[in-house]
């Protein structure tokens, strides 16, 4: 009989639990540092990036800061439920090449969004995002790329334990909505959301792809 798909969850949440947890504060804790570093310090003056007729389709919007902040919970759930230390190492190597890259982008050929006449005092949780995280760093959009990626792996854990469509459903739908957070918020603009989709998707589909390479598979 086929082990049900909430089972199949729980015991991939229950595996390697400790290091999953450890890894992925010291991975968060790790990217931050060269994240601000990066946006603090970069090799010229950033470009500011145009906008497109998507951005003045998009308004502000403030509730989408809790859809915003809820990447790094998004993120997390990818390693957390991947069964075993091959394909964990596999991801965790693959997730960090695609924010090295990004890093490298953001250090060399830096950029920024458009600066706005907003008062942001007027929506506090969105002037706390200004606050830490300045308008550079913009194209590709890492918040978008690191959503992308992670709703790749997300859908082949969900298809691997048999999960039911609408689950499967909602992380696509969560992975769209922090990509429209990102403009709602004024964080990013279009072009940043379509670059971090590309990057996020070409990284996921070589990670996912070399799973299969070799005499060895890797089962995630």
């Amino acid at each position: 009989m086929t082990t049900h798909w909430t089972r199949a969850i729980a015991h991939r949440m229950g595996t390697l639990w400790l290091l999953k947890m450890v890894g992925t504060a010291a991975f968060m804790t790790l990217f931050f540092w060269a994240y601000f570093t990066v946006l603090e310090h970069p090799l010229r003056e950033p470009v500011v990036v145009p906008t497109l007729w998507l951005d003045a389709w998009v308004p502000l919007a403030p509730a989408a800061f809790a859809v915003y902040i809820s990447l790094w919970v998004y993120v997390s759930l990818a390693p957390a439920l991947i069964s075993n230390l091959r394909a964990l190492l596999h991801y965790g190597l693959w997730v960090s090449a695609l924010c090295l890259f990004c890093l490298a982008i953001f250090w060399c050929v830096p950029t920024q969004t458009p600066v706005l006449d907003i008062d942001w005092s007027l929506y506090p949780g969105l002037s706390l995002i200004k606050g830490m995280d300045a308008a550079g760093n913009a194209l590709p959009s890492l918040h978008v790329g690191s959503a992308v990626f992670s709703a790749f792996w997300l859908h082949r854990v969900l298809t691997t334990v048999n999960a039911p469509a609408w689950l499967r459903w909602i992380n696509v739908v969560h992975c769209a909505a922090i990509a429209w957070s990102t403009m709602a918020t004024r964080q990013h603009v279009a072009w940043d959301v379509i670059a971090g989709a590309a990057v996020g998707t070409l990284f996921a589909w070589l990670s996912l792809r070399s799973l299969q390479w070799g005499k060895a598979p890797i089962a995630a």
